[in-house]
């Protein structure tokens, strides 16, 4: 099963599902806002992801926290992620033991066909 964690008035989150809905997939969709992504998640995702392409430094919600002040390690980026779900690079897209983060085409063709 392939799911798709968000936000629903994200663009590349209504670009993503949109491409998966195309290619008849089907597909489970988590609200970050309605159902709040885990500390366990997160690592699991780590697992096949870089802690530095997971967080968006390029949010609204970076900025607002004043999170570039910090200069946060990659612990402490982990920690904020599981505390505000919001600094979570959107879309995040899991499928067996891959995870693809933000909207690229090019690795949906790849992985998800």
């Amino acid at each position: 099963m392939i799911k798709v964690y968000g936000i629903k008035n994200c663009d590349s989150v209504r670009k993503a599902l949109k491409y998966l809905k195309s290619h008849k997939l089907d597909v489970e969709f988590i609200d970050f806002r309605e159902t709040p992504v885990s500390d366990t998640e997160i690592s699991k995702w780590l697992e096949h992801s870089d802690i530095n392409t997971l967080f968006n430094t390029r949010g609204t919600t970076y900025r607002t926290l004043k999170l570039k002040e910090l200069n946060l390690d990659d612990q402490g980026k982990k920690e904020w992620l599981a505390k505000e779900n919001m600094l979570i690079k959107r879309p995040v897209i899991t499928v067996d033991n891959h995870v693809i983060v933000g909207y690229n085409e090019n690795l949906y063709n790849e992985i998800l066909k």
